[in-house]
């Protein structure tokens, strides 16, 4: 449920996000999941990927600004209240969440969200005690 997550500071202009992404690729290194957020000048890609010891290493020897923080992953439904169960799981225990992203899973009828959270360890037991796992568990 807590996993390692890579951030990367991206400037903003063509072909920056590809040129990441190759330097990824040719190293044999997946992608699970993605969010860039951006302002006009620069960005900050997360991401989510098999072997984020080794990414962020790669990425810091390209001279890139990277770091490892963790966040939470939860399997939700993916049908309309999917999200909202896990969100209303968090309010109503006092839980905030600083961001968060979503992705397909495989299957037809799972997605995945992933959050950055304070105190990760209590929304992990939390969301286990109520029968959501994460992308690895």
């Amino acid at each position: 449920m807590i996993i390692k997550q890579i951030s990367i500071f991206v400037e903003n202009k063509p072909g920056r996000l590809a040129e990441i992404t190759e330097i990824i690729a040719k190293n044999n290194i997946n992608i699970r999941a993605l969010c860039v957020a951006d302002t006009t000048h620069f960005g900050i890609l997360r991401i989510i990927v098999d072997n984020p010891e080794e990414v962020e290493r790669i990425l810091k020897d390209a001279g890139l600004t990277v770091s490892i923080t963790s966040v939470i992953t939860a399997c939700i439904h993916d049908k309309p209240g999917g999200l909202a169960s896990v969100l209303k799981l968090f309010a109503d225990n006092g839980i905030q969440i600083e961001y968060m992203y979503a992705f397909i899973a495989k299957s037809d009828n799972e997605a995945y969200v992933v959050m950055r959270i304070e105190d990760e360890d209590t929304a992990a037991k939390l969301l286990h005690a109520n029968g959501f796992v994460g992308m690895n568990d």
